[in-house]
């Protein structure tokens, strides 16, 4: 490969990377800056006033190339100013620089037409671990922390740092269970995300987006060693590893793991997973990354390039449009649109729909639809129930395929993930003895309505304002009524209502008993739960006691006994008990194993007997413990 080949493909891919920055400052005008500019700046400064500083520090760390770019250099003045700097010197000590960080690169939708205002940004810190010491580690490691706090007291859009090795990346060693993800089973899918979505925010170029050649096969490593040993050759790459195929298993792998994923993010995993099917059915299929790459370098408009998540979008129409059936694929185009939060045909249009309007010119959607989906933030609470559930299905059906497809290749994933995987899925979908369902939301952050509470002597009923014909949820215990409104992340004191009724329970008893739980249990998260909970028995972490909270009494008898508990797999239950024998059977069973469990006690404020009554039940409770 010819030395200009190099420095065209160079030139090309470094416009091609002001694109991506450029769609990141559009998607988000203000933090894009502090992301693309600042932070290499405040990677590279160790000063007092400026985040990030590490007081023991000697030596800073050194973002290549940093001081060359003269953009940057123009930046800086404003850094200064910003944190009350008054020095007219760079801050940058290029004579007493400390380990160099090779580059610094995000990965996933930032920069490109699927980032939402619900996107997250994740980024690389590559270095080469030889080069550091474990003192030195544990600085970048600080520094980098300290800094993503101050990050986080300013941005809206949420950042996450990985520190990576260049050695690891190379050998596609992306640890085990410490990603979004388990490194394990990606591999070179992770490889594959990296090449396909990442931009250079600062550092070197990765060696693999220059070495291409269109009119000739290209041997990587003899051209890697004959820029880095040649006269003509730059020390502004990195090497972090060719790229040819992805093994099957690990395709299985990622599904699976996608799949575990889309038990709190459906919308965004169920892309995914149809992509990584596509591959599976697929498997001599060119790479997305290598297609991604030629449309870039052999482009020949200066200014046009290609998006890679409507890349990736037209590609996985164009393969489903004929490989599933008519309304499966109907399904799929809605699942794009609302992943992209698109809004065509509205009066305001952004930079998003100017780039995906070709693709659904040739895929379209019906324009009734389209003006439906565009409404998707205002849908009632069962309209997105229902979603969830049609996704769920899906997700199944494809599921299902990948595992047919695979016939049994799943010894790819190391037993513990596998363990793991399962203890997880079970959380979510396996239905148990007093356990309290979930439900799947496709998004985050929808609008909750309002909730009213009625009584019919035998069952108590909560009803929603979006559709007040038939109950949300029924249950004779009230208890277990606002244990799932609060559980599945709709609880909103200022949403609830309740109907006149003949029971002792009041509206703001109801309010106030659903703040505890909510204080105690929070919300149902599996992405929460470290993994190792998986690998441990089933035991109870949280317990909170529920006394006469139907049967109120002004005395000091307790007539009626219920528990909410949650376990370490992330389930909750509620059991209620008729007396104190029947619960000391109970504990009986779950004591040995939950001995540690966190204590919790609910009395209604309204009886007489409050605080005493508070303290009859603890000590009862106690000594109930104490005796098994």
């Amino acid at each position: 490969m010819h030395s200009i080949t190099v420095q065209n493909n160079k030139k090309r891919y470094l416009a091609y990377n002001n694109f991506r920055k450029k769609i990141f400052s559009i998607n988000s005008p203000k933090d894009s800056q502090i992301i693309l500019h600042m932070l290499p700046w405040l990677v590279n400064v160790n000063k007092s006033s400026v985040p990030g500083y590490i007081k023991d520090l000697k030596k800073p760390f050194y973002v290549f190339g940093l001081g060359t770019d003269r953009e940057f250099i123009k930046q800086e003045l404003l850094f200064k100013k910003l944190f009350n700097i008054k020095e007219e010197r760079s801050l940058l000590n290029f004579q007493n620089r400390g380990p160099e960080i090779q580059g610094i690169y995000t990965i996933g939708s930032a920069g490109t037409a699927s980032q939402t205002s619900h996107s997250d940004c994740d980024i690389w810190i590559c270095i080469d671990k030889n080069d550091y010491d474990d003192n030195a580690l544990q600085y970048l490691s600080e520094k980098i922390n300290l800094i993503k706090d101050w990050l986080d007291s300013k941005l809206k859009i949420p950042v996450y740092f990985f520190i990576t090795d260049v050695n690891d990346i190379r050998n596609c060693n992306f640890g085990k269970l410490d990603y979004e993800s388990s490194g394990s089973t990606q591999k070179n899918v992770l490889k594959e995300e990296f090449y396909r979505t990442s931009i250079l925010i600062s550092g070197k170029i990765p060696f693999w987006w220059v070495c291409y050649d269109g009119d000739a096969d290209v041997d990587y490593e003899q051209e890697l060693s004959l820029n880095f040993r040649s006269d003509y050759g730059e020390p502004d790459f990195i090497d972090l590893g060719n790229l040819e195929a992805v093994n099957q298993d690990e395709y299985f792998g990622a599904s699976v793991w996608q799949y575990n994923k889309s038990l709190t993010h459906p919308l965004k995993s169920i892309i995914k997973m149809l992509q990584l099917k596509m591959f599976l059915e697929s498997p001599k299929e060119e790479l997305l990354c290598h297609k991604l790459r030629r449309l870039v370098l052999e482009g020949k408009n200066k200014d046009d390039f290609p998006d890679p998540s409507v890349f990736a979008m037209n590609a996985v129409l164009d393969y489903y449009h004929e490989n599933t059936c008519k309304e499966n694929f109907e399904h799929i185009k809605k699942f794009f649109y609302l992943r992209f939060d698109l809004k065509l045909l509205s009066k305001t249009q952004t930079i998003k729909e100017e780039m995906v309007g070709d693709l659904f010119k040739k895929y379209k959607i019906d324009r009734s639809e389209i003006y439906r989906l565009n409404e998707f933030a205002s849908w009632k609470l069962q309209e997105h129930i229902n979603l969830g559930k049609l996704m769920f299905r899906f997700l199944i059906e494809i599921y299902n395929d990948i595992v047919r497809i695979q016939k049994g290749k799943a010894r790819a994933m190391a037993p513990q993930e596998l363990t793991i995987l399962g203890r997880k899925l079970s959380s979510s979908l396996v239905n148990k003895e007093y356990k309290v369902p979930v439900f799947q939301i496709p998004v985050e952050n929808i609008k909750l309505p309002v909730l009213t509470f009625s009584n019919d002597r035998k069952t108590w009923k909560v009803n929603s304002s979006d559709s007040p014909s038939s109950p949300f949820i029924a249950n004779e215990n009230v208890i277990n009524c606002i244990a799932y409104i609060v559980w599945n992340g709709i609880y909103d004191p200022a949403q609830i209502r309740m109907l006149p009724n003949q029971t002792q329970v009041t509206i703001q008893e109801i309010i106030n008993l659903g703040r505890k739980i909510r204080d105690v249990f929070g919300s149902y998260d599996i992405t929460g739960v470290h993994f190792g909970n998986f690998l441990e028995e089933e035991k109870i972490t949280k317990i909170l006691f529920v006394f006469s909270f139907e049967n109120v009494r002004m005395n000091m008898d307790v007539s009626d006994f219920c528990v909410i508990y949650k376990n370490n797999w992330e389930e909750m239950f509620v059991r209620r008990f008729p007396s104190v024998e029947k619960m000391k059977i109970f504990f009986a069973k779950v004591h040995k194993t939950s001995r540690d469990m966190e204590k919790y006690f609910y009395v209604q404020r309204n009886n007489v007997y409050y605080e005493k009554l508070i303290e009859r039940t603890k000590n009862m409770v106690t000594q109930m413990l104490a005796g098994i």
